[in-house]
């Protein structure tokens, strides 16, 4: 983890210091390698690959060593007597058992190879939640990028009608200076000026704010100079896939279906686990031992002769668990069952999810045809209305009302786009 914290640390800080500009494919890319919550289901995957190893390595026999060496020392007090005469003193006696042993499973109710399969079954499920959270990322950092191309757009328009009424401003200045207009309508349109310019800074005030969201999405550090680059054109899908045809594509291949039908066969399998229970278990070791004790005889040979080989069979067969082991089983139906409604669920939630986007979608194409005939009047509408203004064929509040009647287009166009 800790290398893989540096190697990110790393990565960020080749960053610092230099603009990036970067297209919707790279910002997805960097965040699903640097996400820290797709990160934490890499490690949880990552464990679960742990898992799945040891619970192999579990149909293998175990093998440990053991060894034992003491020292024992002794005093004698000497004694006399008219038949046999001993004289005291002490010594050390060493002593030593060194041995091998070693234990299988061979029957245990399938319990082994269940869990086997269980346990890949979870490393699938941890792979599935990885993808899943990178669909979910994807998401979100694609609706970041499109807000920030929604304030971009925005811009170009507000600088446009800023300019554009800076031009007028100084054209009625100059009739107003020979006595042509009223102060009022020069006035108006001075107020209009301020508006337009207010309008512009809180777009470039969005704009700002929206590519910090972008950027604490993905992660960057905050002396990153970042910005997005600007796709030459958008255009809109012309057709819309039936709504019954995108359902079955999403309830086959979204993770979050297929990690809860995975679901369902992780629970059964604790049953069949929990049902190994009722079965006998039965298991064989083998030993190898042997030991000597100073004064006994030379090291190597009291080795030899009490060298002793040990194999046997243990079986054990369950008579009465206190309903401990029914009660497993019960347990693990329960929990196969809720699986089952989490997978429902999880298909309902998904169907009506897709049928919602399904209807935004046509909805958004209906509404973009529709507001992209506004613009185009509104826009001609105004454009006349400038030019009415321009030769003093119209006053100053139908050219402001034309205006407005087309920047609340322009602005319902730029958001169905």
């Amino acid at each position: 983890m800790l290398a893989g914290f540096n190697t990110l640390q790393a990565q960020d800080s080749t960053l610092i210091g230099k603009p990036i500009n970067w297209d919707l494919v790279k910002c997805i890319d960097y965040a699903k390698k640097n996400n820290i919550q797709i990160n934490t289901l890499r490690l949880s995957q990552q464990i679960s690959q742990q898992e799945y190893l040891l619970s192999r390595a579990a149909r293998l026999p175990d093998l440990s060593g053991s060894a034992s060496q003491s020292f024992e020392h002794s005093k004698t007090n000497g004694s006399f007597n008219t038949n046999i005469s001993t004289s005291s003193g002490s010594g050390f006696t060493a002593s030593g058992s060194y041995g091998l042993s070693s234990n299988i499973t061979l029957y245990n109710g399938n319990y082994l190879n269940n869990n086997i399969q269980q346990k890949n079954l979870s490393v699938q499920s941890a792979n599935l939640n990885i993808i899943q959270q990178e669909n979910d990322i994807t998401l979100q950092i694609t609706q970041a990028y499109l807000t920030i191309l929604l304030d971009k757009e925005n811009i170009i328009y507000d600088t446009d009608l800023v300019n554009t009424t800076q031009a007028q401003v100084k054209l009625e200045q100059q009739r107003y200076n020979v006595g042509s207009v009223a102060r009022a309508a020069l006035i108006q349109l001075q107020a209009q000026q301020a508006n337009d310019q207010y309008t512009l800074v809180n777009a470039k005030n969005t704009e700002r704010g929206d590519l910090l969201t972008l950027k604490q999405l993905l992660l960057l550090p905050s002396d990153v100079d970042f910005d997005i680059v600007k796709p030459d054109t958008i255009t809109p899908i012309d057709s819309v896939t039936a709504f019954h045809a995108v359902e079955q594509i999403a309830l086959k291949n979204r993770p979050e279906v297929k990690n809860g039908e995975l679901g369902v066969q992780i629970a059964q399998y604790d049953i069949e686990k929990a049902r190994a229970g009722y079965k006998p278990t039965l298991t064989a070791g083998a030993s190898l031992n042997s030991g000597y004790v100073s004064g006994q005889g030379g090291f190597g040979s009291q080795l030899n002769n009490n060298f002793n080989q040990q194999i046997g069979f243990n079986l054990s067969v369950p008579i009465f668990t206190k309903r401990v082991v029914k009660t497993q089983v019960e347990e693990a139906k329960i929990n196969v069952d809720q699986a089952q409604l989490n997978l429902r669920n999880t298909k309902t939630v998904l169907s009506q999810t897709v049928e919602r986007a399904f209807i935004n979608v046509q909805n958004s194409k209906s509404q973009y045809e529709a507001a992209l005939e506004q613009y185009k009047y509104s826009k001609e509408s105004y454009r006349i209305a400038s030019e009415q203004l321009k030769v003093g064929v119209a006053n100053t509040v139908d050219f402001l009302l034309q205006k407005t009647l087309f920047v609340q287009a322009q602005q319902a166009f730029i958001q169905s786009k």
